[in-house]
């Protein structure tokens, strides 16, 4: 077996890992900058980090810049756009009067992954590997149900709601911007290593482009408190690129829906962090929940 077929698994594994990080990071900031300033972050502070890996890649790893195209720009400008669109709905969700029952639903990102990566990129999916699907979205959803008496039952009557459509299309929005981002991958036709170094550089600079720009233009005082706090802000950057340079390798190896349900392992991270750092018990839903999680991670793997 070749080294890029199963390096895929420790590289997701490290990307979800250093997300979790990153997320712990942006959790601190969130309160001094606002939602928006702590997203500019990971992509302003990032930005750096990425270049850096990329001139790494491109310095100790012999590799020639890629020769993007225009299929290249055009991914990575819909993976960009719908990740930053995903977040602003999943934002607005959680304003909703019921937030849960979306974010919820949000969390249909895995089986939409699995869709429109058959659809886009003709990544067809084997009956394992749907196994691992349906098995890591009902641990996810038993992790954070709607309605905690009766997860299922709400899941199932509450799917016409406004907020149940804002968390599908949020949801839709995340696996766009997933599959967006192995498509710009492949469309270098580089090495896995260039390719997601390259990707990760292109996507970092047009999103801060993005939100930088229309920040800058309606909340030029969130932009002037973000640049101001660039010693905090340092670490979510850096965290935050190292753990998109995980993603995109990996996704540059394998097919997304084998990345993003192995990527579920950050909810066990998660969850290992609330458990040691703030004493945190889990329920008997939770523990369930974390059960058929860890069986979606392990038949994945094991897939291959």
């Amino acid at each position: 077996m070749a080294p890029a077929a199963w390096l895929w698994i420790p590289i997701t594994v490290w990307a979800a890992f250093a997300q979790t990080l990153r997320n712990a990071a942006q959790r601190h900031l969130t309160a001094e900058l606002g939602t928006l300033g702590a997203t500019l972050v990971r992509f302003l502070y990032g930005l750096p980090f990425a270049a850096a890996w990329l001139w790494g890649v491109r310095r100790f790893g012999g590799y020639a810049l890629p020769e993007p195209g225009h299929a290249f720009a055009l991914w990575v400008v819909l993976a960009s756009v719908s990740q930053i669109v995903a977040t602003a709905l999943l934002l607005r969700v959680m304003a909703e009067r019921n937030f849960a029952l979306g974010v919820a639903y949000s969390k249909t990102e895995i089986i939409q992954v699995a869709l429109f990566a058959l659809v886009f990129l003709g990544d067809r999916v084997g009956p394992v590997t749907a196994l691992a699907i349906a098995c890591g979205t009902l641990g996810v959803l038993l992790l954070s149900p709607a309605d905690k008496a009766r997860p299922f039952r709400t899941m199932l009557t509450g799917w016409t709601s406004r907020s149940a459509l804002l968390g599908l299309a949020s949801g839709a929005g995340f696996a766009l911007a997933a599959v967006g981002y192995r498509g710009a991958a492949l469309a270098l036709h580089a090495e896995f290593l260039m390719a997601g170094a390259y990707t990760l550089a292109a996507a970092q600079l047009v999103q801060t482009l993005l939100l930088g720009g229309w920040l800058a233009a309606r909340h030029f005082g969130v932009v002037v408190r973000v640049l101001r706090a660039w010693r905090a802000s340092l670490f979510a950057g850096f965290m935050g690129a190292a753990a998109s340079a995980g993603w995109f390798t990996a996704m540059a190896i394998e097919p997304v829906a084998h990345v993003r349900t192995l990527g579920l392992v950050e909810l066990l991270f998660s969850y290992v962090v609330s458990r040691r750092v703030f004493r945190e018990r889990l329920s008997a839903l939770e523990l369930a929940g974390m059960a058929v999680l860890a069986l979606a991670l392990v038949i994945v793997t094991l897939a291959r």
